[in-house]
């Protein structure tokens, strides 16, 4: 009695191992460089979180330090390039998107700062870096549409611009604090226009959408911090002087 061959052939599954275990190593690869990346961010939130408790006349020193820990993330979104960039972007972008999008948060927030300034010297107050410019500090293509490879997107690049709010909501407070009552206008004039800039998109992201909704709160944080203020007649209010003349 003859054997019955096999219909199945073993070579099959062999070919699929070789493959789940390539798979395995890319995602290994890019996970150590995710966490590398992660503490490297970490690092310039800690700088970051000090300008609470930073007088304004110091912002430059500390400006420098958040400048530096900045470029030590550039260099290993670099090493991210390179690895992400020899496989299809959505495969595997969500190991790194949030990481991706709070390192971008660091550098809106430095540049807001003052910093990222081409002169090399700390600028105003107040600057926003659009996509592009973050996309040219890091020396990675933005929102691409031509090839498959890694780039920092349209959603990470605003959904940073979420996290800045509430730190500048936090920082009008703050700044009170250290009687600086001119910082919390101009913070409320940015949270502002954000907001207003939020209002003319048509969000199809559910969870861009909600971010971009809670920012109306961070407005309200610091118009409260600014009322405030204008109660105590700490900053001139707009028609001030006009209001002063017409009682003479």
């Amino acid at each position: 009695m003859s054997t019955q061959s096999s219909l199945l052939d073993p070579s099959i599954f062999s070919h699929l191992e070789s493959k789940l275990e390539e798979e395995t190593q890319v995602r290994d690869s890019l996970t150590q460089i995710v966490q590398k990346l992660e503490r490297s961010v970490a690092s310039a939130q800690g700088l970051l979180s000090r300008v609470h408790s930073t007088p304004r006349s110091r912002y430059p020193a500390l400006i420098e330090q958040v400048q530096k820990a900045v470029r030590d993330e550039v260099v290993i979104v670099k090493d991210l390039d390179e690895i992400a960039s020899k496989h299809p972007y959505y495969k595997y972008n969500s190991k790194w998107a949030r990481t991706v999008q709070n390192a971008i948060g660091t550098t809106l927030y430095c540049a807001w700062l003052g910093g990222f300034h081409a002169d090399s010297e700390p600028s105003e107050l107040g600057r926003l870096l659009t996509l592009e410019d973050v996309g040219s500090i890091f020396s990675v293509p933005t929102n691409l549409k031509d090839r498959d490879a890694f780039h920092f997107t349209i959603e990470e690049y605003l959904l940073a611009l979420t996290d800045l709010t509430p730190e500048l909501a936090r920082l009008a407070t703050n700044a009170v604090t250290l009687g600086d009552f001119e910082l919390p206008m101009t913070i409320s004039a940015f949270v502002k226009d954000v907001f207003a800039g939020f209002q003319l998109l048509n969000l199809k992201n559910d969870i861009l959408r909600k971010r971009a909704d809670a920012v109306k709160y961070d407005v309200k944080k610091v118009e409260d911090v600014v009322y405030d203020l204008s109660l105590r007649g700490l900053v001139v209010r707009p028609g001030a002087d006009t209001d002063m003349k017409t009682g003479e």
